[in-house]
Order: C-alpha cells, then structure tokens, then sequence
C-alpha cells in the first residue's frame, strides 16, 4: 500500500480570520502540524495538512484545536470552526471561503477587536433546597405539610413540592441574572445567556467584551457580586474566542 503523500493531504480547519497574509504559526496544530492560512479574497481559512479523513475527538487533538484557536485571536479576529472539519484541498478550502465569503464577512465584522468573556454564578450552599426552603416560606409551608403527612408524602405531593422548587428556582434565576446583566451591559458588546448545567447554577453568562474593555468587564463583575451575600459564588474566565456570538457552519 502507498504512502498518502503531502498533494494527497487534507486541511483541517481551525478558525477564519480576516487577516489574509498571515505567517506559518509553528507546529502547533493536531499532529505538530504546521499551521497557516489559506486566503480567498478579505477572508482566510487557518489551517494545518492533515492524512486522516476523520479526527478523533481526544484530548490531545482538543487541546491542539484550542491552542491554535487561541494563538490567532492573541493576533486576529477569529470565528472559531468546530472541532473535526476536515476539506479535501486548498482549492475546497477557498471554495468554501468563495461560498460563505458574506457571512463570514458580516460576522468578523460583529466581533471585530472583541472577545469573549464567561461568568458563571453558583449559589454556595451544601443543601439548594434546604437554602429554598429558608428563604421561601410557601415552599417551607408544602415541605411541611407534605413531610408532616402520617401516612408518608403520596407521588402527588412530590411532585407537587418538586414544581413549586422548580418555579422559584427559575424565578430567582431570573431575578438574580437580571440584577447582574444590568451592572454588565455598559461594559459588554453583548451578553448571552445560557442554559444553567446544574440545580446549584443561579447563571451561565457569555460576554462579548472589547479587547481595550476587560477591565471595566472585571470591575463590573466585582460590582455585581458586591450586591450579593455570601450565598452566592462568582467566577468569570477569559478571554477566549467569540464561540458564542458566531455560527461558522461547515459543509465540508
């Protein structure tokens, strides 16, 4: 069997950029790839040569995805591609950067010399629904009447109980991520909100912040969490690229 020689290789995409005439970035991608890019009018692809037609998501080629990811937007507006596209050759590359030249354009244009900031909001208690229960007597009345029941809660009350925490931790949610967005939003391009992960999670915010504005971002971060008590625990984390304010969607 015949050696894939470098004309046989594909390119594995990592982000595009509007910087069109950039130099090699080192060896740096997924396999110690050498990273570049491959220009297509006001847009380029950041790419490495690649054998495989398909990369498997391990840690290794993560943490090579990202690197790359981060080492352009030290230098360049980005919009990150998912992990894993993979085009046959340079030519499909600029076909794909010919095609998707507008929106691509459109977007770089949005996140242009920004990127984007996290914070996450947990309450930190050892016990969410004891800490509910404590701070809202309806539910701290149904607790009772459903655990003071001699015969045991039936199906109906817990379920009951269950809703009745389930509202009031989405309206506190709401309450709470609404106080934070309003100290954040004079310092942010945009915010984002995202789903929280877990029950302990009050919000899951993604900001898009100017390079020149972080430190207005992080004295706001700390002003918010001055208008809390000690319930509840603030972490932002950044700066990372736009992931959340642009879609680059691949068909590869």
């Amino acid at each position: 069997m015949k050696n894939k020689n470098l004309h046989e290789s594909g390119r594995y995409l990592y982000a595009i950029t509007d910087v069109t005439e950039h130099p090699v970035c080192g060896d740096i991608g997924i396999n110690g790839a050498a990273v570049y890019t491959v220009s297509q009018g006001p847009v380029a692809a950041v790419v490495s040569d690649i054998t495989e037609k398909r990369i498997r998501p391990e840690r290794k080629n993560l943490v090579a995805h990202h690197t790359v990811v981060k080492r352009m937007m030290e230098e360049a507006t980005v919009l990150p591609v998912a992990f894993g596209a993979i085009a046959d050759s340079p030519k499909a590359v600029r076909e794909i950067l010919k095609e998707n030249r507008d929106v691509f354009v459109d977007q770089l244009d949005r996140v242009h010399g920004k990127v984007e900031m996290g914070l996450r909001v947990v309450w930190d208690v050892p016990n969410i629904f004891e800490y509910f229960v404590n701070h809202h007597p309806e539910l701290a009345v149904l607790r009772d009447e459903v655990m003071g029941n001699q015969r045991g809660p039936s199906q109906a009350d817990k379920l009951e109980l269950g809703r009745l925490f389930d509202r009031l931790l989405a309206q506190d949610r709401e309450r709470h991520t609404e106080v934070v967005v309003e100290v954040l939003t004079p310092h942010c391009a945009d915010i984002k909100r995202n789903q929280p992960r877990e029950e302990r999670e009050v919000m899951h915010l993604a900001c898009l912040v100017g390079r020149g504005a972080q430190k207005g971002f992080e004295d706001g971060v700390f002003a918010a969490a001055n208008l809390f008590d000690s319930h509840f625990a603030f972490d932002f984390n950044g700066p990372w690229a736009p992931h959340h304010f642009v879609h680059v969607a691949l068909e590869v």
